[in-house]
């Protein structure tokens, strides 16, 4: 099967899965400990049903929206992923590209294989910038202060990494930063040529952004250890509100008293997600969560959520259940692990058509338009 017979993202999964070695393939399709939330994102999804309503004029479908005072050519944007280099080279680059060609945001996570300077010029405008909290004031500090030099007038603070998840998978990969050249790796590679010749023209994927502090890493989890903080509280969210001038969104919220707690604390919007099921594998799926919250907060700051996407009607689920704005990530993901750009460019077209048949199908003439299950 081709690109060109790729029907659904899980049919571009499928292609990226021939194509890519397991250790670097797991590393994005997986989640945490038996991947049962990762599982349940998407059939939560799938088990949320609309009811159509006939005879409206559907002729005319608009997928546009306004989210955070900007205005969009849909109504989902790219989540942000990290180290999404080591699934596909460039794939980073190639779908930051992407979302300002479809004008859709593009979260550039700190993450990421790809320098956040690097990202903002790729996404040209429609680039946000996510931030984990660091143990270290420093690195957090200069992190902020790199991503406002570089442009980025939205900040995604994640909040749902006190401690780092357990990732089965990348245990049994023997997953290390930078990677480990085990016979079994390079056995991976060479039953994976292309991969293995494009990652070589291209140089060994790192953690860009933090690339001179993790020259001593050895392992994934000391990664994590300059990444992430079991400290960062309420108060810390307020320094950072204070702090950054832009719009600030929190990422990673699960409870209605959190997500006003937000609303409290002056940040612009929040993300419902459980980081797309790498975090834990015993919270809730977000779609679950999100009326909840989107009842608790009853419109004071606009609400996104992540973490299961796979259909253009999971987009109409989410506003349905009261979401105002929509970010996949491993759904775009596949499509550049299943043929680079042009299979980036076919997992935006799957969405994107499905999104408008979903409108037309639902009796819905725009995203506007979805009837609230709330």
């Amino acid at each position: 099967m081709g690109l060109d017979r790729a029907a659904s993202i899980d049919d571009l999964r499928s292609l990226a899965k021939r194509r890519i070695p397991r250790f670097a393939f797991d590393l994005v399709d997986g989640g945490a400990e038996n991947e049962r939330n990762l599982r349940r994102n998407s059939e939560a999804f799938e088990e949320l049903e609309l009811t159509p309503r006939y005879m409206r004029d559907v002729s005319r479908i608009e997928t546009g929206t306004r989210f955070l005072g900007q205005d969009y050519a849909l109504p989902f944007g790219m989540a942000p992923i990290g180290m999404l280099n080591a699934f596909w080279p460039e794939a980073d680059v190639t779908l930051a590209r992407l979302c300002k060609r479809e004008n859709i945001p593009y979260v550039a996570s700190s993450a990421a294989s790809t320098t956040l300077e690097k990202l903002a010029e790729a996404a040209d405008g429609n680039g946000w910038f996510q931030l984990y909290v660091s143990g270290d004031d420093d690195v957090t500090e200069g992190l902020i202060a790199r991503a406002e030099a570089a442009g980025y007038e939205v900040m995604v603070v994640t909040a749902d990494v006190p401690a780092a998840g357990k990732r089965d998978r990348d245990i049994r990969n023997q997953l290390a930063v930078p990677f480990r050249f085990t016979p079994e790796v390079v056995l991976q590679c060479a039953m994976n040529p292309r991969w293995a010749l494009t990652s070589l023209s291209h140089g060994t994927p790192n953690i860009a952004n933090y690339a001179d502090l993790l020259k001593s890493a050895t392992s994934y989890a000391d990664v994590q250890k300059t990444l992430i903080t079991a400290r960062f509280t309420w108060e810390d969210l307020k320094k950072l509100r204070a702090r950054w001038k832009g719009k600030l969104l929190v990422k990673g919220i699960l409870h209605p008293k959190d997500a006003v707690k937000c609303a409290d604390l002056g940040c612009d919007g929040i993300i419902v997600s459980n980081h797309g099921g790498r975090q834990v594998a015993f919270g809730p799926p977000t779609i679950e969560a999100l009326p909840g919250i989107a009842q608790a907060l009853a419109g004071r700051i606009p609400v996104a959520i992540d973490s299961g996407v796979r259909r253009g009607a999971d987009v109409l689920r989410a506003k349905a259940s009261g979401a105002d704005f929509v970010f996949a990530g491993r759904a775009l993901a596949y499509g550049v692990g299943a043929g680079g750009a042009d299979g980036a460019q076919r997992a935006m077209d799957i969405l994107n058509l499905e999104l408008v048949r979903a409108l037309g199908q639902l009796g819905a003439a725009s995203f506007e338009d979805v009837a609230s299950k709330v």
